[in-house]
């Protein structure tokens, strides 16, 4: 079936942090048929969860549940005629997030006596309760005598990722350190689950997961040695048994669906599955990614991700970002991965410490029952007063780092800060403040990829903080003194595992075709103001001395 069919459709299978998205795309042109949603019932109530020791867990079974709900209404929507006619599935999810597993891939959580354990279940990407591991991993990297297995990671571990986290539950918890064979990241089960994999060595490994989270090399024939792991924790190498050296990039097929999970979604049994990856590398394709191209994935976090051609001999490296990886975006480029470890979720506090008394007094019967929640109102308020406002005007400070900082440099133990308050600062001065501070942080990892070499000369932005905040985008388009386009799709993210699925299938010979094809329109451009560009230019020097300074002055 060529490309040109109409009868071409493929899913895009979206695990976020809070719920599942799923798209029925057509391959000729990208066309949405059907959607579907389905929110994590169990993260929902809180379960698996202590937020004040950042530990942050979901169960493999909200997974499952949430995937066939979403599935089966994205296709509903779409009708029989394309139900009919799909001829591959792609997922993409949050990473790193591992997950403890046994000899049969199967998550701990999953088998007799490990139900209700946090430490047998995923480890979600910003559960930050492994960061002396972390620490650990960056020592022995820069002092065992053998190979810094960091380097291709922007050379600092974090405690986001992969290694670290499995270290973490293992010393934890001995029960489940005995159970444990192998350590399968989510975005690698979740294919694994959908072609019935039999056991953890059939599972295709990410390149894109393995190559950012776990310092896997093709110059050092896979993963790091055992003779390094065995320093990190007596007997972590023996985790190494059933990975294998391989890993693959999402274009290829993981395999055939398997006969009950093609029952349950209601596909054809001969559609294919391919490989796994991270939301924003897939994305990132959805968004229009290329060299030169940096897409920014907004959401409670920020990834960023670009691309580069391969060149000639020894890879240059960059520091103190996510890693470089070969293939992780698109075969035969070099993908490269930054962020920050918190963007939506700064608003969120902010709204949330403005809205407590609200909380407290309708806790106490304060307010009426049935008066709504006025705390939901809070953000489209300050936004709107806050664009009145001057770039510098309020004399307000901040610094992004509320949830630690992910790039450039890793550090999940820093802080954030406000300085600059007086007895004349108000609520939508400190809001502008946060937000500018959303921005410098983007800035500084812009500039980090510049400095290494890797040309940034245009911005796509996507994800939910992008379409909902005008003010966001344009002072980010000022700090960066660059234009931003938003994508007409509002999943993008899904979108682009629908590009890997249809390159998989064959409809098209590779991601690129795929992504001409299918790409949605632009449907906003954001312009830098030249004035407010020079303010922020002077105001970034200040925000880099506040982070310089907190640095010092950490407790």
């Amino acid at each position: 079936m060529s490309a040109n069919s109409p009868d071409s459709f493929v899913l895009g299978i979206d695990f976020g942090s809070d719920s599942v998205r799923a798209l029925a795309v057509s391959a000729k042109d990208g066309r949405t048929v059907g959607s579907g949603v389905s929110e994590y019932r169990r993260w929902g109530e809180g379960r698996y969860c202590d937020p004040q020791s950042n530990r942050f867990r979901q169960h493999p079974l909200d997974y499952l549940e949430s995937m066939e709900a979403a599935v089966v209404e994205a296709l509903s929507e779409a009708g029989p005629a394309a139900r009919g006619a799909v001829r591959a599935l792609s997922v993409d999810t949050t990473g790193s997030t591992p997950c403890l597993a046994d000899a049969r891939g199967v998550p701990l959580a999953l088998t007799p006596g490990f139900e209700d354990d946090p430490d047998a279940m995923f480890i979600l990407w910003k559960d930050h309760t492994a960061i002396d591991q972390a620490r650990r991993i960056n020592e022995v990297a820069a002092g065992w005598g053998g190979q810094d297995f960091t380097v291709f990671e922007g050379g600092i571990y974090s405690a986001e990722w992969y290694w670290a986290k499995a270290i973490g539950a293992i010393e934890s918890n001995t029960r489940v350190a005995a159970a444990a064979a192998t350590i399968i990241e989510h975005c690698d089960w979740m294919p694994a689950v959908l072609t019935g994999a039999a056991s953890a060595r059939d599972i295709k490994r990410s390149r894109c997961a393995a190559g950012h989270k776990a310092m896997w090399h093709a110059s050092w024939n896979g993963y790091p040695a055992p003779a390094f792991l065995e320093r990190l924790h007596p007997g972590l190498s023996r985790l190494l048994g059933e990975l294998g050296p391989e890993t693959h990039t999402a274009d290829e097929v993981a395999g055939a669906i398997s006969p009950e999970w093609a029952a349950r979604l209601g596909v054809p049994a001969s559609a294919v599955v391919s490989v796994g990856a991270f939301d924003a590398h897939m994305g990132a394709v959805g968004g229009g990614v290329a060299p030169g191209t940096l897409v920014k994935i907004m959401g409670t976090s920020t990834c960023d991700i670009t691309i580069g051609r391969k060149r000639p001999g020894e890879e240059r490296l960059i520091p103190g970002i996510c890693g470089q990886v070969d293939g992780s975006v698109a075969r035969g480029y070099l993908g490269y991965e930054a962020g920050q470890s918190a963007f939506g979720d700064v608003f969120a506090w902010y709204r949330d410490i403005l809205s407590w008394p609200l909380r407290a007094i309708a806790g106490y019967g304060g307010v009426a029952a049935g008066a709504g929640r006025p705390e939901a109102s809070i953000l489209p308020a300050l936004e709107a007063a806050a664009s009145a406002a001057a770039p510098g005007a309020s004399g307000i400070l901040a610094l992004d780092w509320l949830n630690g900082r992910r790039t450039p440099d890793a550090d999940q133990s820093l802080k954030g800060a406000i300085t600059g308050l007086s007895l004349g600062s108000d609520a939508p001065g400190v809001y502008r403040a946060l937000v500018e501070a959303t921005a410098f942080g983007s800035k500084a990892i812009v500039d980090r990829f510049r400095e290494g070499g890797v040309a940034i000369d245009r911005v796509s932005a996507i994800g939910g903080v992008a379409s909902k905040s005008p003010l966001t985008m344009q002072i980010l388009a000022d700090v960066l003194d660059m234009e931003i386009i938003l994508p007409e799709a509002d999943q993008c993210v899904a979108l682009g595992a629908s590009m890997f699925a249809a390159t998989a299938a064959g409809i098209y010979p590779d991601v690129f075709a795929a992504q001409e094809a299918m790409s949605p329109k632009t449907a906003r451009t954001y312009k830098p103001d030249r004035g407010s560009a020079a303010v922020y230019s002077r105001l970034y020097e200040d925000y880099a001395a506040l982070g310089g300074f907190i640095e010092r002055k950490r407790t």
